[in-house]
């Protein structure tokens, strides 16, 4: 594999997480899944994203593994599904995911949505409890709207590291924007490329071309512009480097003046589970 020009240091950070990272979902071949985590952690990514729900843990762990970095160098996030949002549940599921990861800690641990078997109380003594003995570094919600992040604050003794919502320039999430800006609340993007649709957006065309770049660079650039970490999905190794070198792309004023007038609410992600009020 040819070398990248970028390093890790090249990628900032958000405190101790890589604000770009590899997402997972819908990589479920245990091959393809553990090459690529493998691929991406060799050519410099530092933070790999999965979820219990993606059914890839023990892939992960596997490109984890066969990696030749060390565990201490990568921020690992996984999330608890809606259906093991129990206390009980939260703590023996965590373990499990934790196995399959092949590690002993995580430095991440979101609440995948507020749904289902979610109780604040009851889901985030749990998540308090792992925090405490050292299993999880950082508690993270995702898909939760300002009022579900302001009681988890309130039920949790641990902070609200992070909360992962889908955010692209095709949904740009204003109002999640200005109330992390607010209350130290780090925001990490998933579907940052719009499952694709960023190629077909004229305004993003018009900076890619400037720049020389890609649509995908330029939407992970908008991201990192506004303080956002991004876990874009990707399998090929073509497509990992693509995205790792989004982290060359400087955005000027008039760049993200053009994409702030992208005037959609494009979401992706909406299942009749989710919150009523995005």
């Amino acid at each position: 594999m040819s070398q990248s020009p970028l390093t890790p240091e090249s990628v900032p950070k958000a405190d101790s997480m890589p604000m770009l990272g590899l997402g997972t979902w819908e990589n479920d071949s245990p091959d393809q899944c553990a090459e690529s985590v493998r691929t991406a952690l060799e050519m410099g990514y530092r933070h790999i994203d999965t979820a219990q729900i993606y059914g890839n843990e023990d892939a992960v762990g596997d490109g984890i593994a066969a990696a030749d970095v060390d565990r201490e160098d990568i921020f690992l996030a996984t999330k608890i599904w809606i259906s093991n949002l129990a206390g009980e549940d939260v703590l023996a599921t965590a373990r499990e995911s934790m196995e399959k990861l092949g590690v002993e800690y995580l430095d991440l641990l979101y609440v995948h949505w507020p749904a289902r078997a979610y109780d604040p109380e009851d889901t985030f003594a749990a998540f308090d409890e792992l925090a405490d003995d050292g299993t999880i570094r950082n508690v993270g919600v995702s898909n939760f709207t300002p009022d579900h992040v302001e009681q988890a604050r309130e039920m949790l003794d641990a902070p609200v590291f992070a909360n992962q919502i889908e955010i692209h320039p095709l949904l740009q999430q204003e109002r999640m924007r200005e109330f992390a800006a607010d209350t130290d609340l780090e925001l990490v993007a998933y579907s940052p490329l719009a499952r694709g649709d960023v190629f077909n957006v004229p305004e993003l065309t018009e900076v890619a071309e400037k720049h020389g770049v890609s649509e995908a660079q330029v939407s992970l650039a908008w991201l990192r512009e506004h303080d956002i970490t991004a876990i874009p999905k990707a399998t090929s190794e073509a497509h990992i480097r693509d995205n790792f070198e989004s982290l060359t792309v400087e955005l000027d004023e008039e760049d993200l003046d053009t994409i702030a007038s992208i005037d959609r609410t494009d979401r992706k992600v909406d299942p009749d589970f989710g919150p009523d009020a995005w």
